[in-house]
């Protein structure tokens, strides 16, 4: 398959899950992990359709979005990597959704950047349901303490939680653990699921998976 038709074939998987779960049809939003990948390969993804899409890097983004953003209206940018404090800046002026507040620093240096450039981008917190030392995220256990603490403390507006389940391990109750949550939180947007097992997560509640090779194909 080319790109416009592994795109349209995730669409068609996303739309099934949905119904399976009865669920409203676009109740569920793909976000296109276009990292590593440069301009010239996402152009096709947007002429095709698509207008939101994911990267994990801030510096990485810049080299390309800038321009990408500049030639079609409408795109919704998301950052789902780490967030460096140093970054915060530039990720305030590139992204529209940022995944990937995990700790008070972060946190603190966001609201600092809003407030000084004027601008509002949706923010997630990132909850590590599996407790893995190597990755970011939230203890599931702190999470509406944390999510308590950005709204009192800073007046940042959380609207979702976003998590990535350990890799040898059965997703479900980790997307059930992040609905769980999000419910105890008072945040409507679950951002889970990627290119192995976005149509379980469609299946559990997420409102945005995120999929890269199953469009791009392998980096």
């Amino acid at each position: 398959m080319d790109i416009e038709e592994r795109l349209q074939d995730v669409k068609g998987k996303i739309a099934k899950a949905e119904k399976y779960a009865k669920r409203p049809a676009g109740s569920a939003t793909l976000v296109a992990v276009s990292k590593t990948f440069d301009a010239d390969a996402i152009r096709p993804v947007i002429a095709a359709g698509q207008r939101v899409f994911g990267e994990n890097r801030v510096q990485e983004s810049q080299g390309k979005w800038p321009d990408l953003k500049a030639e079609t209206a409408g795109i919704e940018l998301h950052l789902i990597g780490p967030l460096q404090s140093n970054k915060a800046a530039d990720a305030i002026a590139l992204f529209d959704v940022i995944e990937t507040v995990d700790r008070e620093k972060i946190a603190r240096a966001l609201a600092e950047e809003m407030t000084k450039q004027g601008k509002t981008p949706k923010l997630y917190v990132q909850v590590n349901t599996g407790l893995e030392p190597q990755k970011a995220g939230i203890a599931p256990k702190e999470t509406k303490a944390f999510v308590e603490f950005c709204r009192k403390d800073l007046g940042l507006s959380i609207e979702g939680l976003m998590c990535i389940p350990p890799a040898e391990e059965n997703p479900g109750p980790h997307f059930a653990l992040l609905e769980k949550l999000a419910r105890e939180c008072g945040v409507e947007k679950l951002s889970m699921g990627m290119s192995g097992d976005f149509e379980t997560a469609v299946e559990f509640g997420a409102t945005s998976v995120r999929v890269g090779s199953a469009i791009f194909g392998a980096r």
